[in-house]
Formats: structure tokens, C-alpha cells, sequence
């Protein structure tokens, strides 16, 4: 043994675990009866109730059904319903017409005769033309199987009626002439109208008046350029026309004439 054994050996340090476990303890007992004093003054926990069955809805009660309520018989006939009736809208109001312009109908007896005024095209007889301005129209009628009519119209502001005939006969010729007997001759106007003839002059014996009855021959030579006129059972005229070296008015003349006899010996109405 050396001499170092015979020294005593140093204590070995007491272990700590015994007082750190101590301490842990004893701070937990602290802190637990700390939260014990203060959960003491909170008022105890509600009880929370049993669970039980949903709870299910109660059936309603069945509804009793209505007994059918019969059907009202039908009744043998339905009466019909009147329409409701509305009232007529009440016409509006024509404008007047203008005081400065006319409404000229023209009628025809021929219906549907075509009616030009002016030689423009305004309609079929009748017809009723408007805001024509006034003054003088010339207005044309034909007609299929007719000869045209025509007549010069004076049209003033208002209204007129025209009526134009294809059945009437109008004639209203003249022409001056020279009238050449066995001695001498004289001079006048030769007139015709749907009454007759006429010759109008300063010799009174020569002058006349003849219904187309009393007239036995009217005649045209032209080329002698004369108009032969003869009373039935009576005298005889020779007539020149007094203004031309031609026949030409006597022509025309005669072809008026003419033309109004046959219409008249057909029925049509002499205007007069």
C-alpha cells in the first residue's frame, strides 16, 4: 500500500434529485389548490339532458273529403249573348273647301263615258272634279258608238254641275254668203239651228225661214263652190260664200247641218 492509501477518500456530493422532485410537488399542489379556490365561486355546470328519440313529427290530422257537390243540369238551350255594342266613331269633319276654287261634277247621259278637261284625262261620267281654279275649260266626252261631245265651260269659285249629252243634238252654224238671183243679189247670214233654217238680209224678199220639213234639197258643190237651198214646193237659193274664193265654210256648213238632221231623225232631243 502506498502512502497515498492511507489518506481518507473524499465524501461524494449529495445527489439534487430528491429536492428538485420536492420542489416540482410542491408548486404543483400550489397551483392546483389555487384553481380549486376559483373554480369554488363559478356557479355549477348546467346538467345536460338525457338524449332521447328525435323527435317526430306528428301526422296531421286526415282532412275528411267533401262530399262531390252535383252538377247544375244543363238548361235545354243557352240564350245567346248580345255583342257588346260600341258606339260609331262620329265622322270627322271635311275640310272646307276653298272660297277661291270651284267643284265642277260633270254627268253624262251615257254612264261612264270618259271625261277630259283640257284634253287631260280626269276620270268616267259622273264625276265630281275639286279645287279647280276658275276661268274657261273646254270639256271633252266620248263614248263608244257616239260622236264626242264638247263644250266651253265659264268656271266660277263654288260649285256647278255640267251635264253633257251624246243623245241631244245642239246646232248653232253660221256663215256669211251672197245670194245671186236672175237680177241683181244681195248679201246676209245663213243660220242654221235644230229649228230649221234661215237667211238673214236687207232684202226682204229674199230672206227666210224654213223647218228642216219645209226643206226640200240642201246641197254643197264644190266645186262650183255654191250651197243650193230649195223650199218644198217653193223657191230656190244659190248661196256664195261672200269672204273666200273657196268653198270651204259652205263645206262645213253643210256637214253641221247634215249631221244634226240625221241625229234629230234618229230620236236624239234637240237642245235648244
Amino acid at each position: 500500500m502506498s502512502v497515498y492509501d492511507d489518506e481518507p477518500a473524499e465524501a461524494a456530493p449529495p445527489s439534487r434529485t430528491p429536492r428538485v422532485l420536492a420542489v416540482l410537488v410542491g408548486t404543483l399542489l400550489l397551483v392546483g389548490g389555487a384553481i380549486f379556490l376559483m373554480r369554488g365561486d363559478e356557479p355549477p355546470p348546467a346538467a345536460t339532458p338525457t338524449p332521447t328519440a328525435a323527435a317526430r313529427p306528428s301526422p296531421a290530422p286526415a282532412t275528411k273529403k267533401a262530399a262531390p257537390t252535383p252538377e247544375p243540369a244543363e238548361p235545354a238551350e243557352a240564350a245567346p249573348r248580345r255583342a257588346a255594342t260600341r258606339p260609331a266613331p262620329e265622322p270627322e269633319a271635311a275640310p272646307a273647301p276653298r272660297a277661291d276654287l270651284a267643284t265642277v261634277i260633270v254627268e253624262s247621259d251615257v254612264p261612264g263615258a270618259s271625261v277630259f278637261v283640257d284634253r287631260e284625262f280626269v276620270g268616267t261620267a259622273p264625276v265630281t272634279l275639286k279645287d279647280i281654279a276658275p276661268g274657261t275649260k273646254r270639256i271633252n266626252l266620248s263614248a263608244e258608238g257616239f260622236e264626242g261631245v264638247q263644250r266651253a265651260v265659264e268656271v266660277t269659285p263654288g260649285e256647278q254641275t255640267v251635264t253633257l249629252r251624246f243623245k241631244e243634238v245642239r246646232l248653232n252654224a253660221t256663215v256669211g254668203v251672197s245670194h245671186k238671183h236672175g237680177v241683181g243679189g244681195c248679201e246676209g247670214t245663213l243660220r242654221a239651228t235644230v229649228d230649221g233654217l234661215s237667211y238673214q238680209t236687207s232684202n226682204k224678199g229674199d230672206a227666210f225661214t224654213l223647218p228642216y220639213a219645209q226643206v226640200e234639197s240642201f246641197e254643197v258643190n264644190y266645186l262650183e263652190k255654191n250651197l243650193r237651198v230649195k223650199q218644198r214646193g217653193g223657191k230656190t237659193w244659190n248661196f256664195t260664200d261672200k269672204a273666200a274664193t273657196n268653198a270651204d265654210a259652205l263645206f262645213v256648213f253643210h256637214r253641221d247641218v247634215t249631221a244634226a238632221r240625221e241625229k234629230l231623225a234618229k230620236g236624239f232631243t234637240a237642245a235648244r
